[in-house]
């Protein structure tokens, strides 16, 4: 099941039997706002403090990707979830409301393509028939852990992001109709010595680089090999650094068929600087936008590649830099679905 150093081939291909994408006010009015199951006109979802909001968020994502798989809380083995918040509380607090045997995970913006991964190992191994991967965040819970409060209205630079309000999960299980995971690969720790958390892009694209370059090679394929290769979070700034870098280290990926989720939420929105962020970006991202249209034969074969930017409000203070890491998760259709 290993392949090459970092990778996972996953022979019985477990299959995605149902994904969800929860999203806030403000994903609402973006332009992939049909790929959201449900949407909130109320930032606060009807909670008394950001932080219960994205619990709410959290918990709604699971008994949707739950609902549409056809399954019961109690017929899941494993839930797998994580979120930035301190000692990852939203995921915690939200494993104790679904009352699932519950592994929690930091990977920052990452999280999602780690839960992902590990379940379709979980599943592969026999050590679960049904898992549940989840993650989400909140623009005001992260941004007031992170950075400011909301209320104090600092001005941010050009390189800053949009920390996205939603949440996204996915059940994977080994027999059933939908996408399948093919492979995937886990990322090493980057660290270019960046230290501005205004400017994660930058610090975050030469670990997606390390693990685009370390997927192609673990698995021996060619770089034309998926229809799309989509970054988590790396937003303009990182998009155009990982698109200068790819060639240079020869990943000859098509540039026409690489995207980054952290472009595609907000579109050319002018309030979010540099786009998209936060652990919900790609979560929402891939089980809304990116399944559905899979889903539609549009692509056969693309590759997540999650981001995370690994800092604490703590390593910021100290004058820490930035260690980030991506893993990268491989989505196929089936292929009596691919026409």
């Amino acid at each position: 099941m290993r392949q090459g150093h970092q990778s996972w081939f996953f022979p019985s291909r477990p299959v995605i039997l149902g994904s969800s994408a929860i999203g806030g006010p403000f994903e609402a009015e973006g332009p992939l706002a049909e790929d959201f199951d449900i949407t909130h006109g109320d930032l606060m979802v009807g909670e008394d403090s950001w932080e219960k909001a994205e619990k709410i968020l959290l918990e709604e994502a699971c008994d949707k990707a739950l609902e549409k798989a056809g399954l019961q809380r109690e017929q899941i083995h494993f839930l797998l979830a994580g979120d930035l918040m301190n000692q990852i509380i939203s995921s915690s607090f939200s494993a104790r409301t679904l009352g699932i045997p519950y592994l929690g995970l930091f990977g920052a913006c990452s999280t999602a393509m780690e839960g992902l991964a590990l379940g379709a190992l979980l599943v592969e191994s026999g050590a679960a028939d049904y898992v549940l991967a989840a993650t989400g965040s909140h623009n005001a819970s992260a941004e007031k852990q992170y950075r400011y409060p909301t209320e104090y209205g600092a001005q941010k630079p050009p390189t800053a992001q949009w920390t996205v309000t939603g949440a996204g999960a996915a059940v994977v299980g080994r027999q059933g109709r939908g996408l399948r995971i093919q492979a995937a690969t886990v990322g090493r720790i980057v660290d270019m010595g960046l230290s501005d958390p205004f400017n994660m892009g930058a610090a975050m694209a030469p670990a997606a680089l390390a693990t685009i370059e370390t997927h192609f090679r673990d698995l021996q394929i060619p770089h034309d090999h998926y229809d799309l290769i989509v970054t988590g979070d790396l937003g303009k700034v990182g998009h155009s650094i990982l698109s200068e870098l790819m060639p240079k280290h020869n990943v000859m990926v098509p540039l026409d068929r690489y995207l980054d989720c952290g472009m595609l939420i907000y579109g050319d929105h002018p309030n979010v600087w540099s786009g998209g962020s936060g652990c919900g970006c790609v979560a929402t991202v891939t089980y809304g936008h990116l399944l559905r249209r899979m889903m539609k034969g549009e692509w056969k074969r693309i590759l997540v590649v999650a981001t995370g930017a690994l800092l604490s409000p703590i390593s910021y203070q100290q004058g820490e830099s930035i260690p980030c890491i991506a893993h990268a998760v491989a989505i196929e259709a089936e292929p009596d679905e691919e026409g």
